[in-house]
């Protein structure tokens, strides 16, 4: 189901607020065989302090940024935006390792060789900022404050 124009522009009035709080920026949305969308427009880069980085993983193709030049790293009103190269293309290796190497260490964190399975303890600090939802709740901190 799509959105009405009215939740639309909430939702954009939302994500400008966000935006305009953040000091870096990273897009990434792409649709195979389409021009990417915009998410960021150029209100909402203007709304950036100074010295903001957006990185637009996207510009290749077309960019999520208004102002993104593919190729190249330009200044939008003191906001840098970088354009630069298919990244995508250019670490999955490395971040397929990485990515391999943070989980099989999460694993062996928990993992009790004596009984044979993962004990999980959602007291522990590790967990805490990983675990987001359990028992039908909500226990991740940050994320359970951003719906009060």
């Amino acid at each position: 189901m799509q959105l009405t124009p009215e939740q639309l522009a909430a939702q954009r009035e939302a994500q400008k607020k966000q935006i305009a709080d953040s000091d870096l920026v990273i897009t990434t949305a792409q649709v195979f065989g389409r021009r990417p969308p915009v998410l960021v427009t150029r209100d909402m880069v203007a709304a950036m302090r100074p010295g903001s980085v957006i990185v637009d993983m996207a510009a290749e193709s077309g960019g999520n940024v208004e102002g993104t030049v593919a190729g190249r790293t330009v200044d939008v009103d003191g906001v840098t935006i970088i354009g630069d190269g298919n990244w995508a293309n250019c670490v999955p290796r490395d971040a397929s390792q990485m990515y391999s190497s943070n989980l099989c260490n999460l694993i062996e964190e928990f993992w009790s060789r004596d009984d044979r399975r993962l004990v999980l303890n959602l007291e522990d600090e590790i967990l805490q900022g990983c675990v987001i939802t359990h028992g039908g709740q909500i226990v991740h901190s940050t994320i359970r404050n951003l719906n009060r």
